[in-house]
């Protein structure tokens, strides 16, 4: 018997290959559409079924391949960068379906345009699914993680960043924040969290990164993670903490990444959304 295809459209960062790891540990077959100027080109070695590279604004050429491929659901998992958009509009290259999607938008955020593609997809048979359905044991709890005990100031920076982002959150700003001493040095916007601490840490050391999914968080796409390249990074700026929504944020290559920000003298916290 054939095994079931998963239609896994991978963006950039490492999500895509844990998602593809995961599905095939699962019996599944997984076919990639890999995404030009973000995906890493390392991905295809993870498809046992169909691969193809796809520009960006290709929605009917991505529709066709996911069809052919035989796909029952579909994940998408990893950023396309906005920004390199931005930069370079001519990178984006849609076709007519997508000029057609992006027309009918009355609102332009990354939300709005994943929503509408995901609707699109559905409209031709291929179900989308969360992109965290087979990592449920890598989804962040409650409690510290690694690196505790936290004092109080700490505490209380976590704390001050979790409100900060769950308000970013409500206008689709960011999922992140950088705080110090009950001061945000930094919010997430469209440079993404590796560039946010880089320009926050020029504030000095010992702050903490907070990360949490948008109040109404659609958790088939955009769902907040860390791994090892983000404890890279939280060591050169110095950082003594990051705090986690726990049950809505990700910790990719956890073993490895959690054991990174251990011997950083990270902490690692899994923390509880704020009640309204």
């Amino acid at each position: 018997m054939a095994k079931p295809v998963l239609g896994l459209i991978a963006g950039s960062g490492p999500l895509p290959f844990e998602v593809a790891q995961a599905a095939r540990e699962r019996g599944l077959c997984v076919a990639i559409a890999a995404i030009e100027d973000n995906t890493d080109p390392k991905i295809e070695q993870e498809a046992d079924g169909p691969f193809q590279w796809l520009n960006a604004g290709e929605l009917g050429r991505l529709i066709e391949f996911l069809k052919a491929a035989g796909a029952r659901e579909v994940i998408l998992a990893g950023a396309v960068s906005k920004a390199e958009i931005l930069r370079n509009p001519g990178r984006l290259r849609p076709d007519a379906r997508a000029r057609a999607l992006l027309s009918s938008l009355v609102a332009r955020g990354d939300d709005a345009i994943l929503r509408a593609v995901a609707s699109e997809l559905e409209s031709e048979g291929l179900c989308v699914v969360e992109s965290t359905r087979y990592l449920g044991e890598r989804m962040v709890r409650a409690g510290v993680l690694c690196g505790g005990p936290l004092d109080e100031s700490t505490r209380a920076d976590l704390e001050l960043g979790m409100r900060v982002v769950q308000s970013l959150g409500v206008h689709d700003v960011g999922q992140a924040c950088l705080v110090r001493q009950g001061t945000v040095l930094a919010v997430e916007a469209l440079e993404g969290t590796d560039r946010m601490l880089r320009r926050g840490a020029e504030f000095g050391s010992g702050a903490v990164l907070v990360k949490a999914a948008k109040p109404e968080q659609d958790m088939r796409f955009d769902v907040p993670v860390i791994g090892a390249g983000t404890i890279e990074i939280a060591r050169e700026c110095r950082l003594r903490a990051i705090g986690l929504e726990a049950g809505r944020t990700l910790v990719l290559e956890q073993a490895r990444t959690l054991a990174q920000a251990e011997a950083a003298g990270i902490a690692v916290v899994g923390l509880e959304r704020e009640s309204a």
